[in-house]
C-alpha cells in the first residue's frame, strides 16, 4: 500500500513538473526578439496594429469562454450542494443573444477592418510622402539576394541601403525557385517569382540595421539566405553609394552568370556599374523560354 502511494505521489509530482514547465515557457522565451512587434516603418506599424486589433477582438470571445468552462466545472461539481439543479431548463433568450450576437458583432468589425486594411496596405500601393521614392530592383538567387540601383548605377549582394523617411519602391523577381522577400520590422513580405515583377513599397521611420530574409524554403542554402537592410541618413546613404562605386567590378552578362551560380552564405559585395537592361532580361528569359529556367532552379535547389 505504501509503495503504491509513493508511486502515485511520484506520478503526481511529474505531472505538476510538466505543467510548470509549460506555464514557464513564456517566461523562458522572453528573450526572443519579436521583431514583428518592434516595427520601424509606417507599413510595419499599421500591420502590427492590425494584428493586435484582430487578436484583441478574438480574445473577447476566447477569454470569457475559457473562464466560463473552468468556472462551470468548479461551480457545478458534485460536492457543491448550493449549485442550482435545473434538469428541465432548455432555453434562455438572453444567453442565445449573447452567444450569437457577440461573435456576429466581432466578425462584422473584423470584416470591415480587413476590407479597409487590404486596400490600404496593398504592397503595390505607393506611400504618400514628401520625398520622391528611391527605386531598387531585387533578384532572388540560390541562395542570396541581388539589389540593383538603376538611378545610382550600382548593385550589392546581401545588403540593401536606403534613406530614412524616403519611400522605397522594390521591383522583385526571381532567377531561381520561388522565394519570399521580407524585412520583418518594415512590413509586408512578397513573393519573388521567375518571369514576374512584384511591386513592394516600404519606408523606414528610424535609422538602423534591419534583418531581411527569404521567408519561403528554397533548398539546402535557405538558412543562410538573409541580408541587411540599412536605413541611413541622406549623408550616410550617399557615402554608402560612394563606397559601392569603389570596386572596379561591373555587373554585366558574364559577371551575372557567375553570380547566379548556387552558393551558400555569400558575403556582401558591391558592383560599381550595372548593365541597365539586366533586370528586364532576367524577367524576359522566362517569358521567352517558358519554365525551363525554373526547372533548372528546382534542380539546383535539390
Amino acid at each position: 500500500m505504501g509503495r503504491k502511494l509513493r508511486v502515485g505521489l511520484r506520478g503526481d509530482a511529474m505531472r505538476l513538473l510538466r505543467g510548470g514547465v509549460v506555464l514557464c515557457l513564456p517566461v523562458l522565451l522572453g528573450g526572443c526578439q519579436l521583431v514583428l512587434f518592434d516595427s520601424k516603418g509606417t507599413i510595419g506599424i499599421d500591420e502590427r496594429n492590425l494584428i493586435l486589433l484582430s487578436v484583441g477582438l478574438m480574445l473577447l470571445v476566447v477569454v470569457p469562454a475559457i473562464f466560463m468552462a473552468l468556472f462551470f466545472a468548479w461551480h457545478y461539481r458534485a460536492s457543491n450542494d448550493k449549485a442550482t439543479y435545473a434538469p428541465n431548463w432548455d432555453y434562455s433568450g438572453k444567453i442565445e443573444a449573447v452567444i450569437w450576437g457577440v461573435p456576429l458583432l466581432i466578425i462584422t468589425i473584423l470584416g470591415v477592418v480587413c476590407w479597409q486594411s487590404t486596400h490600404a496596405l496593398d504592397p503595390a500601393r505607393p506611400i504618400v510622402a514628401k520625398a520622391k521614392p528611391i527605386h531598387i530592383e531585387v533578384v532572388s538567387l540560390d541562395w542570396k539576394w541581388l539589389f540593383i540601383y538603376p538611378a545610382q548605377n550600382v548593385a550589392s549582394v546581401n545588403e540593401v541601403a536606403f534613406p530614412v523617411g524616403v519611400p522605397v519602391r522594390f521591383d522583385i523577381t526571381s532567377d531561381s525557385v520561388m522565394n519570399s522577400f521580407f524585412i520583418p520590422q518594415l512590413g509586408s513580405q512578397i513573393y519573388a517569382m521567375g518571369g514576374m515583377d512584384a511591386k513592394l513599397y516600404l519606408i523606414a521611420n528610424a535609422a538602423g540595421s534591419y534583418y531581411g530574409e527569404s521567408a519561403n524554403f528554397s533548398g539546402s542554402g535557405f538558412s543562410g539566405m538573409s541580408f541587411k537592410a540599412l536605413a541611413l541618413s541622406d549623408a550616410a546613404f550617399n557615402a554608402w553609394v560612394a563606397n559601392a562605386r569603389r570596386p572596379s567590378a561591373e555587373l554585366g552578362t558574364t559577371a551575372y552568370a557567375e553570380l547566379a551560380k548556387p552558393s551558400e552564405n555569400t558575403p556582401v559585395r558591391y558592383y560599381s556599374a550595372v548593365d541597365p537592361h539586366l533586370f528586364g532580361s532576367i524577367i524576359a528569359k522566362y517569358m521567352k523560354s517558358g519554365m525551363e529556367p525554373m526547372a533548372q532552379g528546382v534542380a539546383n535547389a535539390r
